[in-house]
């Protein structure tokens, strides 16, 4: 089960023992694969193969970690909120495991400092520590199974890093917020999306968005959806403006 990982020393690169340490911390429970975590954290960016030819790094574990904490946050938000409808509780949900979120999350978390990869860690655009995060969601749930993922992200995780009336009161939705910006000035938006080309390995490398007002350019963004692509671009937009209105 575990063979993908029999190359995890070549590419992480940080003390095994400090890294552990930091997972017994984070999560309340020591490690018994340590190899899993390594890989959660080795961005594809760095990627090699295995003599299976398997890519070793966190793209399967993020895929895993993402399901689990979605779930995971959906019976929370079902059992916290009794009296809120479907529609709420969706919104909710949307906001605590947004990439966004999740990336500023694994920033005050200090996951970061154990991130394997060859882009910049400083990118404001840059997904991989909410990717990095999921992933450790996944190492976690193969580790000690869905009860302890679950205590982890029900009795540590929120009620120590998220404020929940703080997430209540956000919105997040950038693209809407763009949008309401551009009626309320009287100005015309225009989002131009496309798909990217393909990596080497024939795998989607995604889709680009870009902004523009009347001409000039507002943001571009980039993510795994079209929809994603447009919030990100938004984003960049709308900080852009709220600087150029200081």
């Amino acid at each position: 089960m575990f063979g993908l990982f029999s190359k995890k020393t070549e590419l992480f690169s940080h003390d095994r023992k400090e890294f552990r340490s930091f997972l017994k911390n984070l999560f309340g429970y020591a490690p018994k694969k340590i190899e899993i975590y390594e890989t959660a954290v080795i961005h594809k960016s760095v990627s090699e193969l295995d003599s299976q030819g398997n890519a070793i790094n966190n793209e399967r574990l993020e895929y895993l970690g993402d399901a689990i904490l979605g779930s995971i946050v959906a019976e929370f938000l079902y059992n916290r909120f009794p009296a809120q409808d479907e529609g709420y509780l969706t919104q909710m949900r949307s906001k605590l495991v947004n990439r966004s979120f999740l990336t500023q999350l694994a920033q005050d978390l200090g996951i970061g400092q154990f991130i394997q990869s060859s882009i910049s860690n400083k990118s404001k655009t840059s997904h991989i520590y909410g990717d990095a995060f999921e992933a450790l969601i996944g190492a976690l749930y193969l580790d000690h199974r869905y009860r302890k993922t679950k205590e982890f992200i029900i009795k540590r995780l929120i009620p120590s890093h998220i404020d929940l009336q703080a997430v209540e009161a956000s919105n997040t939705n950038y693209k809407s917020q763009l949008i309401e910006w551009a009626q309320k000035n009287r100005k015309e938006l225009k989002f131009n999306t496309n798909e990217l080309p393909p990596q080497d390995n024939g795998k989607s490398a995604g889709f680009a968005a870009s902004i523009t007002c009347e001409g000039n350019k507002l943001g571009k963004g980039r993510g795994s959806s079209k929809k994603e692509a447009q919030q990100d671009a938004a984003k960049v937009a709308i900080e852009k403006i709220a600087a150029e209105e200081e």
